[in-house]
């Protein structure tokens, strides 16, 4: 992928929507704008993109976490073809998305972009993409360690659990998106069928408030992160007053915590 100058200026955040109804943050820095999810229509995107002070003239590139369907809308690729945005997935990604009627356009157009596990990728000058794979029941899933200039963002939503690997891959960042999930209590007690609860408490499901303090108490002691946005929060099992609780728990002073919603974007988190 040919590589832009990037001006030196400051890099953000907005989360657009995150949660089962739809998945998407665009991050920015300088003219480079990277959209991690597109599981919200393009029409949806355009409105919370704009409540964030930006238009989808302001993404130049999409990429996509794993193929669950709120993590990638039909009419969102779509507009990828229109707009000439590139779309970079893992390779079984393509291979899972090709059936999609929205997808082959995009071959078509030659707006397809492949990153592998563990390798760092160049999207442009001063910007790097790594990728780590996660235990979650959408194989491959993976979670994202971006480097924009001296500033480092963390991505990991969608996973069973947190292991050594991922505790690895994730310290050191400045800024850091984490799945609170669900409360496990919430979870046992609620009416969802037996399977789905055993799905979501499993290894290959999402990640509780308790797993992702945990994984928190390791990571804030380095110095460098000094941001948390609580990502995929469940509408049934989990409610913001749990996941802050114990998201503040693991948290020391320095270090804000976001909480991000299913339809209320959060504009202009500082790498």
């Amino acid at each position: 992928m040919p590589t832009r100058k990037i001006p030196l200026m400051s890099t953000t955040l907005h989360i657009l929507g995150s949660g089962s109804s739809g998945n998407a943050a665009l991050v920015r820095h300088g003219d480079f704008g990277l959209l991690i999810d597109c599981g919200l229509s393009s029409k949806e995107l355009g409105v919370r993109l704009a409540q964030c002070g930006c238009t989808w003239a302001d993404v130049n590139l999409v990429v996509l976490t794993h193929t669950h369907s709120d993590h990638w809308n039909k009419y969102a690729l779509e507009h990828l073809r229109r707009a000439k945005i590139p779309l970079l997935a893992h390779e079984s990604h393509h291979h899972q998305l090709w059936a999609v009627p929205a997808y082959e356009p995009l071959h078509r157009a030659g707006l397809l972009r492949t990153y592998a596990s563990d390798s760092p990728m160049t999207l442009a000058d001063g910007i790097e993409l790594t990728a780590c794979a996660v235990a979650h029941d959408a194989d491959p899933t993976y979670a994202l360690r971006v480097q924009f200039g001296g500033r480092t963002l963390g991505w990991a939503t969608d996973l069973g659990g947190v292991d050594e690997a991922l505790l690895a891959f994730l310290t050191g960042v400045h800024v850091l998106g984490l799945e609170f999930n669900h409360d496990v209590p919430m979870q046992r007690t609620s009416r969802r069928p037996k399977f789905l609860i055993d799905r979501v408490l499993g290894d290959y499901g999402h990640l509780s408030n308790e797993q992702a303090a945990d994984a928190l108490d390791f990571w804030q002691e380095h110095d460098s992160l000094h941001a948390v946005v609580q990502l995929h929060l469940s509408r049934e099992c989990n409610t913001a007053t749990l996941a802050r609780a114990a998201g503040l728990q693991a948290l020391g002073p320095r270090v804000t915590l976001h909480t991000a919603h299913a339809s209320v974007p959060i504009a202009g988190i500082l790498l």
